[in-house]
């Protein structure tokens, strides 16, 4: 099998060869300890400070060449692409309140913690009323997909090509979660409007990477914490359902797939996420309760799961505590598929490269097996 068609057989139940491996992205540690070379590929506040100062090709031309190396080097078989930023329209650089804030035009405070060297969070939004909401225009250019074209042709015909479109059904990064929920309390007309013109941003976004060639898409927006989702199953219906099909549908009518990432407890989701037809979740911790083997047990055949190693034990364990994270996630595997190995998130920095690798290994041996079983139970 290629890349691409493992992948999709563990989509589609149908038996791969082997588990496949993949990342939803990998921070800029790791890729420069694999590749010997720096790069702006997801380099948190180099990738921010090159923007800024306007080097935007040299961005991109470091992304195009850094993630097919990093896919051709560590032998993944699903390969992560995004829209990048318009050659034609310079980006503004915000207003610094402060060493790591800074305030966009639009109004919204974001800020950068470099301890924790993780993705930009939001402080604070504008407020806003119903009469002042308007749609998201959607003037995409060429420009934007150039990494997304490159990837494609250099990787599309092998390798399962995975769209990074953002989210709509919980738009954390331009509202706050408090914002939201207690919106959903307060003032739930204008939540739901809120939800429905960014789902619908982010269709246009997932229609236009599927057809330049993506094989499926991963919205982002995280839905629970490490104690449970972040509303009542039944707000969860209200709010985040109808948003969260329309994705699925507008995805699955062009014959392609919607992995779902959000971290997080989501036992009491679980179930209205499935019915709203997801094809996959990525963001599982192990770590919190959310096990392979058990989530397994209730849903094989039904969902594919995209995970297997937490990332505590990536970031501070050994390598043979992750070869064993990985042993226990094939195992709980249906022999038909429904499983790709990846980490609980993305490869975020603090992942030791040695750890990683042995979770590479460990997946082929451990993922190899688990096909050969399958192979002897089929004769």
């Amino acid at each position: 099998m290629t890349p691409k068609e493992r992948v999709i057989a563990a989509l589609k139940f149908t038996a791969p060869d082997r588990i496949p491996v993949g990342e939803s992205g990998v921070d800029y540690a790791l890729t420069e300890a694999v590749l010997g070379r720096p790069t702006l590929y997801r380099a948190k506040w180099k990738e921010f400070t090159a923007l800024w100062e306007g080097r935007r090709d040299e961005y991109v031309e470091s992304c195009k060449r850094d993630i097919v190396e990093l896919a051709r080097k560590l032998e993944h078989d699903v390969v992560p692409v995004f829209l990048v930023p318009s050659r034609r329209q310079p980006i503004v650089p915000p207003e610094f309140i402060g060493e790591y804030r800074w305030r966009q035009p639009d109004g919204r405070v974001y800020a950068f913690t470099p301890e924790s060297d993780g993705h930009p969070f939001l402080l604070s939004n504008p407020d806003v009323t119903m009469d002042e909401l308007e749609e998201i225009p959607f003037d995409l250019d060429e420009s934007q997909l150039e990494l997304v074209r490159h990837v494609i042709k250099e990787m599309g015909d092998t390798h399962f090509i995975l769209g990074r479109p953002g989210d709509g059904v919980l738009p954390i990064m331009k509202y706050t979660l408090e914002f939201l929920l207690t919106g959903m309390i307060e003032r739930p007309q204008l939540i739901r409007r809120i939800i429905e013109i960014e789902t619908r941003y982010c269709i246009k976004v997932m229609e236009v990477l599927l057809d330049a060639g993506c094989d499926g898409v991963l919205p982002t927006s995280d839905l629970g914490g490490n104690n449970g989702p972040f509303m009542s199953p039944r707000m969860f219906r209200e709010f985040i359902f109808p948003g969260l099909k329309a994705e699925c549908d507008a995805v699955h009518a062009k014959g392609k797939y919607l992995i779902k990432h959000t971290d997080g407890q989501l036992w009491p989701v679980l179930d209205l996420m499935i019915e709203a037809g997801i094809d996959g979740w990525q963001g599982i911790q192990p770590e919190i309760g959310m096990t392979l083997p058990e989530l397994q047990e209730r849903y094989a055949g039904r969902l594919c799961f995209w995970g297997g190693v937490s990332m505590p034990t990536l970031i501070n364990g050994t390598a043979e505590e992750v070869a064993e994270e990985v042993r226990i996630a094939c195992e709980s595997a249906p022999v038909e598929g429904g499983l790709v190995i990846t980490c609980a998130n993305s490869v975020m920095v603090g992942v030791r490269h040695s750890n990683y690798l042995a979770q590479l290994r460990a997946a082929r041996g451990y993922g190899t097996k688990h096909a050969a079983a399958a192979m002897k139970n089929e004769k």
